[in-house]
């Protein structure tokens, strides 16, 4: 079977233009196109467009889709691994949504906040054995302890200042601003500072993290899509790791 472009289209949600994008820098070449310059679509291809889809959702920027698309030849493995993922973060989301309506209803009925369901979703386990392999257990089990000490109201504060650290970013890679200028110091300034107040941040017995942590969890803002979809995509992802460099050499060096 085949699907024209205007098909594909609406059936995607991705624009024409889009399409003949990626067919232009060769991320996705139509099976066919025809005597009049229609493009069609056979199977395979709408396969390696939902592939490009996920991988766009996870934030990757279209060179890394097509690395990524060229270093693994085993498509069924590939989709089982998405498949993986968009399950856990069903769960994830589910467990969120099901915490926030319990708080919801408790707030108008002025019943008291259950804490110990109020955070599940939030689920900061997930990163354990990526921490412990790069910082150490011991970084781990501080911050972890610290997490778990915190009442409820402390957890929903930090996650405020969170989100508004993170807003911040995502308007500053918005307006383009210079990764070395004073107005993006100053968030970087407030990222060093936020996570120095993590238990397990190396340095942050110091008041603020070392340089190698600071300039090497930019890297790995860049080189993990999980991350990187936390500042709207690899692009942004870049500039956060840019103006942490430039801080981390400027004062922490």
């Amino acid at each position: 079977m085949e699907w024209s472009i205007t098909e594909v289209g609406r059936l995607t949600g991705t624009t024409s233009r889009t399409l003949r994008h990626y067919d232009a820098i060769g991320l996705l070449t139509p099976s066919r196109t025809a005597d009049n310059g229609y493009r069609y679509y056979d199977e395979a291809a709408l396969v390696r467009l939902q592939r490009i889809l996920l991988l766009r959702a996870l934030g990757l920027g279209l060179p890394a889709i097509g690395e990524a698309l060229r270093s693994v030849s085993d498509v069924p493995a590939a989709l089982s691994a998405h498949l993986d993922w968009l399950r856990h973060e069903q769960d994830r989301l589910a467990r969120q949504a099901r915490a926030v309506e319990d708080t919801m209803k408790r707030l108008k009925k002025g019943e008291p906040l259950m804490a110990e369901n109020m955070f599940d979703g939030f689920d900061h386990t997930q990163y354990k054995d990526e921490v412990e392999s790069r910082w150490g257990a011991k970084a781990y089990a501080d911050s972890d302890a610290w997490w778990r000490g915190m009442s409820a109201s402390e957890k929903a504060d930090w996650l405020a200042k969170q989100k508004a650290l993170g807003d911040d970013w995502l308007d500053a890679v918005r307006r383009g601003i210079p990764a070395d200028g004073d107005e993006a110091q100053q968030l970087a300034a407030r990222h060093a500072a936020w996570l120095s107040g993590i238990p397990g941040t190396p340095g942050s017995e110091n008041g603020r993290p070392t340089a190698a942590y600071l300039t090497g969890l930019g890297e790995m803002y860049v080189a993990d899509a999980r991350f990187a979809a936390n500042y709207g995509g690899e692009e942004g992802a870049r500039f956060v790791r840019d103006a942490l460099a430039v801080y981390a050499e400027r004062h922490l060096a």
